[in-house]
């Protein structure tokens, strides 16, 4: 039986995934749940899979979902009760946790994934961020205690998969795809009147709203182009990103040799969950066969970085390596949250994360200290931004 923690199991990955480990009841065991706030759905979860160990957001969520479970009539010797960082990491440290499925969004997972690794546990990962923050660290913990990093975002999921059907040395690029977002089709003069309703109205996935609004600005697309930089150990000129509006191709590995490997699949994240959770088995799968004779005519067609200029913005913190992914991150999980909160334009999102960049010298990221100053740092500079910008907005 494996044994799982999932951290962010309120989330549309983490609910996914407790589909995925209820289809197999004699294969899987939840012992630790971690999510945010949602309290009704953490307490149906914890009623479903008693872990041992649970976390809320905060204390008062905590709280909350204590006496809601006592109202039920839970048994709540069954579950120690925790919140907050330390208790996420909790979660992710269980000393019977085999396999850690991370799901917490943005830059909050990082620690309670890499807590993980250093206990020799291996990894399904499903939050970018810390892989884009500090996947050097990541891999070389990875290494150092032999444990995997297994990717759950369907594009590096598909990028594993295709992997498999070659070496290392013969690969010659990746490839990854993108559904454009809603803005794929929506001329540049017309973005600036952008509306937070149309930037979340997503035509594929159904998910968050950070990374959804990552999506529309292809944001998403660019941080995964550090993620699999640092997954695979390949350098920017060698991944791509081609637009394919039905995502049914997730992604592609082209070898020296002119062959090129895709993975096509259903559009539901318990595929990529499965696997990762299974890996290096494939199980059968309670889900239909993607029909092949029922799809759409499939297009390619490429990013328009003039149009798009966060997917510029990540290759070019890439390439100056360092902590400069990290502040790409922070810079954007900022300006997305002002988006959210309707304090700036959605046009102003890219121009924030360039003003940050362009002030910032990028450091070592040998260490974790180091890593987490400098997301700090470039937190502070991007708030300070999105400050004058709806200063600016307001005045008009």
């Amino acid at each position: 039986m494996k044994i799982i923690s999932v951290l962010g199991s309120t989330g549309s990955i983490g609910t996914n995934t407790l589909k995925v480990t209820s289809s197999f009841p004699k294969a899987f065991r939840v012992a630790g749940l971690s999510g945010g706030n949602n309290v009704a759905l953490l307490a149906r979860q914890i009623e479903e899979t008693r872990p041992e160990v649970a976390s809320c957001g905060n204390e008062r969520a905590s709280a909350e979902l204590q006496s809601l479970l006592r109202q039920r009539g839970y048994r709540m010797a069954r579950t120690r009760f925790v919140h907050g960082v330390e208790g996420h990491i909790e979660v992710s440290c269980h000393p019977q946790t085999s396999i850690v499925l991370s799901a917490i969004s943005g830059a909050a997972g990082l620690i309670p994934t890499y807590r993980a690794l250093e206990l020799g546990k291996s990894i399904a990962l499903a939050t970018k961020e810390a892989m884009v923050m500090a996947g050097e660290l990541m891999m070389r913990k990875s290494r150092e205690k032999q444990v995997e990093i297994v990717p759950v975002d369907s594009e590096h999921n598909a990028i594993h998969q295709c992997l498999r059907g070659g070496r290392r040395q013969e690969v010659k690029r990746l490839i990854l795809t993108a559904s454009g977002g809603p803005f794929r089709e929506t001329p540049k003069e017309r973005l600036s009147s952008v509306t937070l309703e149309q930037a979340l109205n997503h035509p594929t996935w159904r998910m968050g709203r950070k990374i959804t609004i990552d999506s529309a600005t292809l944001m998403n697309k660019g941080l995964e182009v550090i993620e699999a930089s640092r997954l695979f150990s390949v350098t920017a000129e060698e991944i791509g990103v081609v637009v394919h509006p039905q995502s049914v191709i997730h992604s592609m590995v082209e070898f020296k040799d002119g062959s090129l490997l895709a993975q096509m699949g259903l559009t539901d994240m318990r595929i990529p969950i499965q696997y990762a959770l299974t890996y290096p088995e494939r199980w059968d799968t309670p889900l239909p066969s993607l029909d092949l004779y029922g799809l759409p005519k499939l297009e390619f067609h490429k990013p328009d970085l003039d149009k798009f200029p966060c997917l510029g913005l990540a290759y070019r913190a890439l390439r100056a390596g360092g902590t400069a992914p990290a502040v790409l991150n922070a810079a954007n999980e900022v300006a997305v949250e002002a988006f959210l909160n309707r304090g700036i334009a959605y046009q102003e999102i890219p121009q924030i994360i360039e003003s940050v960049l362009d002030v910032h010298t990028p450091q070592d990221s040998s260490d974790l200290e180091t890593v987490l100053k400098a997301d700090a740092w470039a937190r502070e500079e991007a708030r300070a931004c999105s400050r004058i910008t709806a200063q600016a907005i307001s005045r008009r």
